[in-house]
């Protein structure tokens, strides 16, 4: 093999490596940048208006649309700015845009908690005015108890005839 054959695998060799190396930066630039995005969510959600909004829903005693409303003065400002968050994170969660494992570390708990507690208020609300009302918010929810089903141990019964239960079934 002469020079110009040294030549070629040098620069095919080159080549392969310049584009793993790029394949890498960009897997790490994609992830970084999922974080920050899930990192800023968790800051406005950590925020002192965010928790307001949070622990007043969350601690009222409502039992319709129309007594949740009350529990602000009739403003739905506290209310849009708690359940479009949820909403928009089911946004973001729904197209991939952020990973299901970061999001229910950070905000599952209490995607259960406000869900479960405003969920009628919701369907009422719902039926007056959009029946797509917080459809990301309520995907959000669903995508978190689907994944947090308990994992059921299926019975098996070893070489011997003893049954027991098995986490591989």
């Amino acid at each position: 093999m002469g020079i110009a054959g040294v030549s070629i695998v040098i620069a095919a060799a080159s080549v392969v490596a310049a584009s793993t190396f790029y394949s890498f930066q960009i897997r790490n630039q994609l992830r970084v940048r999922k974080t920050d995005l899930v990192m800023r969510l968790y800051a406005t959600w950590d925020s002192l208006e965010s928790q307001r909004a949070f622990h007043t829903v969350y601690w009222a005693d409502f039992h319709d649309y129309d007594s949740a409303m009350a529990i602000t003065g009739g403003e739905r400002q506290l209310w849009t700015y708690l359940l479009s968050f949820y909403d928009q994170v089911g946004v973001l969660l729904r197209r991939r845009l952020i990973e299901f494992e970061m999001v229910d570390d950070l905000l599952g708990n209490s995607t259960r908690q406000i869900w479960e507690k405003v969920a009628p208020a919701i369907r009422e609300a719902r039926d007056r005015y959009d029946p797509r009302l917080y459809e990301h918010f309520e995907y959000l929810y669903d995508e978190i108890t689907r994944r947090d089903a308990p994992v059921q141990p299926a019975l098996a019964t070893s070489a011997t005839g003893v049954v027991g239960a098995s986490r591989n079934a």
